[in-house]
C-alpha cells in the first residue's frame, strides 16, 4: 500500500502539462505565462482536493489532544461524557473518543461554567482592561519559517480557546494559501483595501474571512498589497495623512478590537512600508531566525536597518511600544553541531530575548505543506509516529511559551 505522500505524487504524474514555446518570448511575457501555468496547475490540484463550493474541513481531535489543549486530564473528560455532561464525542468501535474543534470550545465553556476549579480559566479570552495583543512575525530573509510559525501560532491560540485574527501581509500570500484560498483565482480582497489612501478604502470588517478553525479568522493577501509600497511615499509627500502612514493598521484594527483577543501578522520578508506599519501597530514582535551563520548575519543587518528607520520616523510619532519581543530559532536540528553552536552564540548575547524552546526542522511540517495543511490539521497516522510526535511536541512547546507571554502582558499569573 502506497503512503499518502507517494500516492499524492503518483496522482500528479497523470497531469498533462502543455509545452510552452519560449524561444520567441520576451522575459516579461515568459514569466507571466509561467505564472499563469503554475496557477492553472494549482487550481486543478485544488479542484481535486476540494470540489467547487467545498470548504476546507478539519479533522477530529483525540481525547489526549483535547485534554492537552484544554488543560485537564483525560479521565476528567471521560467522566463528563459518561455522566452525560458536555458534548457527545465520536466513539470508535474500540471505545476511543474523538472531538471536533467546535466540541472542544463547548467543553471549555461547560468547564468554565461548572468546573470545580476555584480560579476558572478554561476560556482564556480577554477581560475588562486587557488590551488587544498584536504579534508581528518578522524576518528580513526568506526561508526562516516565518509563515509556518505564524500559521501554527494562530491555530494553536484558536485551539486553546482564544479569538484570533491572522493577517497575511505578504503579497506572496503563503499564509492565505495554507488556509485554502488561492488569491489569483478567488479574487479575495487584501488588507490593502483598508489601508489605501483614496475614497475606495473599505472597512477591515469587509475583508475578514472565517477559516476551518473555530475562533480563527483571516485577512487574506494578494499581489495588490504591493501597491501600498508604491502609494505610501507618494501620499507621504503630498498629504498629512500619508505622513502618518504608520497609524493605518492600528486604525483598521480599532474597528474590530472587541472581536478578538490576539492578532497575528505574517509580515513580508523585507523592510518596507507594510512591515513598518505592522510594527508600529504591534504590542509584540517575534523574530524568526534559522541558526546558520549567513542567516544570523542577515538578521544583524535587518536589526540595524530597522532600528535606523524607526529612529528616523520616531519624530513623526511612530513609536513602537512593545509588551515583549523574542527571537525564535526555527528549522533547528539539535544534532547539527554548527547549528547548536549558533544557538549558544545567540543565547549568550540575547538570553532574555530568546524563546526557551526552538521549532525543530521536521518532515512532518514540510510534508503537511504539500497538501496546504499544517501539523495541527493532518492526521497522525499519515506519518511515522515518532516524526509526528516530535514535530507536534516542538510546536506546542513554542506556542505555549508565546501564549504565556500574551497572558503575562495581560497581567495574568
Amino acid at each position: 500500500m502506497l503512503s499518502w505522500k507517494k500516492r499524492y505524487f503518483k496522482e500528479r504524474e497523470n497531469l498533462v502539462v502543455p509545452v510552452i514555446e519560449q524561444d520567441e518570448l520576451d522575459f516579461d511575457e515568459e514569466i507571466i505565462q509561467q505564472g499563469e501555468l503554475i496557477s492553472d496547475r494549482l487550481h486543478m490540484l485544488r479542484m481535486e482536493q476540494y470540489p467547487p463550493d467545498a470548504q476546507k474541513g478539519l479533522r477530529l481531535f483525540s481525547l489526549a489532544e483535547v485534554a492537552d489543549f484544554i488543560g485537564v486530564t483525560q479521565n476528567h473528560i471521560k467522566k463528563l461524557h459518561l455522566d452525560g455532561k458536555g458534548p457527545d464525542p465520536t466513539v470508535s468501535s474500540s471505545g476511543r473518543r474523538s472531538y471536533t474543534a467546535e466540541q472542544m470550545l463547548e467543553l471549555r465553556q461547560y468547564l468554565d461554567k461548572y468546573g470545580r476549579s476555584v480560579v476558572r480559566n478554561y476560556v482564556p479570552r480577554r477581560r475588562d482592561g486587557e488590551h488587544l495583543q498584536v504579534i508581528s512575525v518578522v524576518n528580513f530573509k526568506g526561508g526562516s519559517g516565518k509563515t509556518t510559525t505564524t500559521a501554527h501560532l494562530a491555530q494553536y491560540l484558536a485551539l486553546t480557546g482564544h479569538r484570533v485574527l491572522a493577517i497575511d501581509l505578504d503579497p506572496q500570500a503563503s499564509l492565505t494559501a495554507l488556509h485554502g484560498v488561492q488569491p489569483e483565482l478567488d479574487k479575495n480582497p487584501s488588507l490593502f483595501e483598508a489601508l489605501r489612501y483614496d475614497d475606495e478604502r473599505r472597512s477591515i470588517k469587509d475583508i475578514i474571512q472565517s477559516t476551518n478553525f473555530p475562533g480563527l479568522d483571516i485577512v487574506p493577501a494578494n499581489l495588490e498589497l504591493q501597491e501600498y509600497e508604491y502609494e505610501t511615499p507618494l501620499a507621504a509627500a503630498n498629504s498629512p495623512e500619508g505622513r502618518l502612514f504608520f497609524t493605518r493598521i492600528s486604525k483598521a484594527l480599532k474597528e474590530v478590537d472587541d472581536q478578538y483577543d490576539v492578532v497575528v501578522i505574517d509580515c513580508p520578508p523585507q523592510l518596507g512600508y507594510l512591515t513598518l506599519t505592522a510594527l508600529t501597530a504591534s504590542t509584540a514582535v517575534l523574530i524568526t531566525v534559522h541558526p546558520q551563520m549567513l542567516d544570523i548575519m542577515s538578521m544583524s543587518q535587518f536589526l540595524l536597518m530597522l532600528g535606523g528607520i524607526l529612529q528616523s520616523i520616531k519624530g513623526a510619532g511612530a513609536k513602537v511600544e512593545l509588551d515583549w519581543f523574542r527571537f525564535l530559532v526555527t528549522r533547528y536540528e539539535a544534532t547539527d553541531g554548527p547549528q547548536a553552536q549558533m544557538v549558544g552564540f545567540m543565547q549568550a548575547m540575547f538570553s532574555k530575548r530568546m524563546l526557551n524552546n526552538q521549532m525543530v526542522k521536521s518532515t512532518a511540517i514540510s510534508d503537511a505543506g504539500i497538501t496546504k495543511q499544517t501539523v495541527y490539521e493532518v492526521e497522525r497516522v499519515q506519518f511515522v509516529r515518532a516524526t509526528y510526535d516530535r514535530a507536534i511536541e516542538s510546536l506546542n512547546a513554542v506556542n505555549s511559551e508565546i501564549t504565556a507571554l500574551v497572558h503575562k502582558a495581560w497581567g495574568r499569573k
